[in-house]
């Protein structure tokens, strides 16, 4: 593949609802640019950009895919987004590389909650956007009924720019109604012939060409002028006050065809060319002077020293790290050194490539504009800018979503501990929705991720790819303990058998702390040196050891006072063991006695929903033992602000998506501990009760 210009380049992101024929619309305009010699399918396992092992398995994108292609001196880089839920990660990753959106909508589903919040992250990065009305060829599809939905949802500038021939199974070809050039699917060759516009849709077409022309030329006060002057435009005119509306955003085509069939694609592919902008007509991108610390824009420019971002980090066991990457500004050579800013090490480029789901192209320059990949740059990530050794600017970073929903990790064979996390570290950097931690009080790993579905796919990508069998279950709750009351005992360990013996005496007030801090409180007031100085040390000691294990469940003790006030010791048998032991008998009986009480974790959580599931949300939130504390607007969401316990927060995301259809989410952090109600602790307790009996 030789190395195109920045003007012949188009950068095409395809979105869109999970199962709206994404990946088969990839498959057909690589098959119909003859980049590929046949057409694959998901059912079969062979297209080109879902190709990992698991993606295969459930028939479903995972990840992000790279596939360019040629047609008419044009370079298409097409990227490949998944649309479940699950893995937005990666569309978020995604979108940063292109330069146009492709919205894809069935036109027989219509718009999905995934077509609502394509277009949400569409309009956080600023992006043109098209939409592609797919699967016309389908029982029950219905180009006009979709068309308006579209318009009703997302507003007049969506035009359509494409008209179909046909419905249904009688769907056989697409007119572009710019140059009103009509083609009609021969069924015998598989080709697209050109054919007269059939006479009952001619008023149609007229009147979508219309749509386009006012839909162009309010963007343009030069072109509005020619417009109320002469009635009309040219198509040249409206093709380039096209690429002027879609580049910032004031006009949206519509496009439509089969992907599955082939019928439109190649209508389809020449109105990305004409009609999408090139990396040349972008809106400059933020980014930050590391030198000064002041904010600034950059465009793509191929003149200027070279700059580009790494969007997408693939970890291979076998291949190793290949970093994706745009190029910005300039042209990216093999064989050179570049600056990483954010690192602040150099790196050496190797080999490059162009790739094609997995297949890689091996290029020697990358102009600005362009995506490629390089494989085994030693300190680069996700999000890092590489540019030419003098330069200081970093372009923003990806902002991923925080993970929702958490399960415990542990190997089925012990073997395998070492194992897997590294291999776990080793999915961590090549997807930065995913999270690793460390519970050492329950001596568990845990995950964390977008979804049910996506830690399911982290632990089959631990058997595909690394070769380790895991198991998945809950994590266990960090409850803790405390007391309620106060309470004075004495703790007296005293052995005699004999010999040198044993003896430590101390007298001990329990109280609850009341300051807000949750570490043991040790307050030294003994006097008259009842209790020895040098003693008194290991009496503290005792105590910090015995509040790793509550006296209810053996949960960590929290927000306790103990002070010390009174004793007696042996001038011979005395010793610091000794007063640790009578510490630890003083404190088993102090808390007893204190009205110990369970503790769990209270999570502030923020629920963003739309208006119309408000009664449904609030009342799983009191199921969940849940307090509403009250509620906002942002944006077209609702927002609910509530206390819930983390105990009845690990189902949450499943349970919100079910409830609002996916148009739900939510966010999550620690708040404080509060007393466990009288039966759920009751529980708690005999649960743990039961555990300790089997382990022993």
């Amino acid at each position: 593949m030789k190395n195109y210009s920045t003007e012949h380049l188009r950068n095409v992101g395809i979105i869109g609802h999970s199962g709206s024929g994404k990946t088969t619309l990839t498959e057909a305009i690589l098959y119909y640019t003859k980049t590929i010699d046949r057409l694959g399918r998901i059912e079969n396992g062979n297209t080109v950009s879902d190709y990992n092992t698991e993606e295969k398995k459930r028939k479903i994108s995972l990840s992000t895919s790279l596939a360019s292609c040629e047609y008419n001196d044009v370079k298409i880089n097409l990227v490949d987004m998944p649309g479940y839920f699950d893995f937005v990660g990666e569309t978020v990753e995604g979108l940063r590389a292109v330069d146009t959106a492709l919205i894809v909508v069935s036109g027989v589903s219509g718009v999905q909650v995934g077509t609502e919040k394509c277009w949400d992250y569409v309009n956080k990065y600023n992006l043109p956007r098209a939409f592609y009305i797919n699967k016309l060829d389908r029982e029950n599809s219905n180009f006009e009924k979709v068309l308006e939905d579209l318009k009703r949802k997302f507003g007049i500038s969506v035009v359509p720019v494409q008209y179909p021939i046909g419905v249904e199974s009688g769907f056989k070809g697409v007119v572009n109604v710019i140059s009103k050039r009509a083609r009609i699917f021969d069924n015998k060759t598989k080709i697209m012939k050109e054919a007269d516009i059939p006479k009952d849709i001619l008023e149609k077409i007229a009147e979508c060409k219309n749509m386009v022309i006012e839909a162009v030329a309010e963007t343009d006060e030069k072109l509005l002028d020619k417009y109320l002057d002469e009635g009309t435009l040219e198509d040249k005119d409206i093709y380039a006050g096209l690429i002027n509306g879609c580049s910032n955003g004031e006009v949206v085509p519509v496009m439509c065809g089969s992907a599955l069939t082939g019928i439109g694609m190649e209508t389809l592919i020449e109105d990305i060319i004409e009609c999408f902008p090139s990396p040349e007509n972008m809106v400059p991108v933020k980014a930050e002077n590391l030198k000064n610390n002041s904010e600034l824009t950059v465009g793509i420019d191929k003149k200027k020293p070279f700059s580009a971002f790494v969007f997408k980090t693939i970890i291979d066991p076998f291949v190793g790290k290949l970093s994706l990457f745009r190029v910005m500004t300039g042209k990216l050579k093999s064989d050179t050194v570049v600056y990483n800013v954010k690192k602040n090490k150099n790196e050496k480029i190797g080999s490059m490539y162009f790739l094609r789901g997995k297949q890689q192209i091996p290029v020697s320059e990358i102009t600005a504009g362009d995506l490629g990949a390089v494989a085994k740059l030693q300190f680069t990530s996700t999000g890092d800018t590489l540019c030419c050794p003098k330069s200081s600017i970093a372009f923003k970073d990806i902002e991923f979503p925080e993970p929702v929903i958490s399960m415990a990790i542990l190997p089925k064979s012990k073997n395998d501990e070492d194992k897997i996390l590294n291999g776990l570290n080793k999915m961590v950097e090549e997807d930065l929705t995913f999270k690793v931690s460390r519970d050492t009080e329950n001596a568990e790993a845990i995950i964390s991720g977008l979804g049910e579905t996506h830690i399911d796919v982290i632990s089959s990508k631990l058997k595909s790819k690394f070769g380790i069998e895991v198991i998945l279950q809950r994590p266990k709750v960090p409850y803790r303990e405390t007391i309620k009351k106060s309470s004075d005992v004495q703790g007296k360990h005293k052995k005699q058998s004999g010999g040198h013996g044993q003896y430590g005496d101390v007298k001990i007030k329990f109280e609850p702390r009341t300051d807000g801090e949750d570490d043991l409180e040790f307050v030294d007031k003994v006097v008259g040196g009842v209790v020895p100085r040098q003693y008194i040390p290991a009496v503290e000691k005792g105590l910090r050891e015995c509040i790793n294990h509550g006296v209810l469940a053996g949960y960590p003790v929290i927000r306790l006072r103990a002070t010390l006030h009174d004793g007696s010791y042996h001038p011979v048998d005395s010793s610091e063991m000794a007063f640790k032991i009578a510490a630890s008998l003083a404190y088993k009986r102090g808390l007893m006695e204190a009205g110990p009480i369970l503790l769990e974790p209270i999570e502030h959580v923020e629920v963003y929903i739309p208006e119309c599931y408000m009664g449904d949300v609030i009342g799983d939130i009191n199921k969940k033992r849940g307090k509403v504390l009250g509620m906002e607007s942002s944006g077209k969401y609702q927002v609910i602000i509530a206390e819930v316990p983390q105990a009845e927060m690990f189902r949450y995301a499943t349970d919100l998506r079910s409830m609002t259809q996916a148009r739900g989410n939510f966010t999550m952090r620690f708040e404080r501990y509060e007393e466990v109600p009288g039966s759920e602790a009751n529980k708690i307790i005999e649960s743990k009760s039961k555990i300790k009996v089997k382990e022993g």
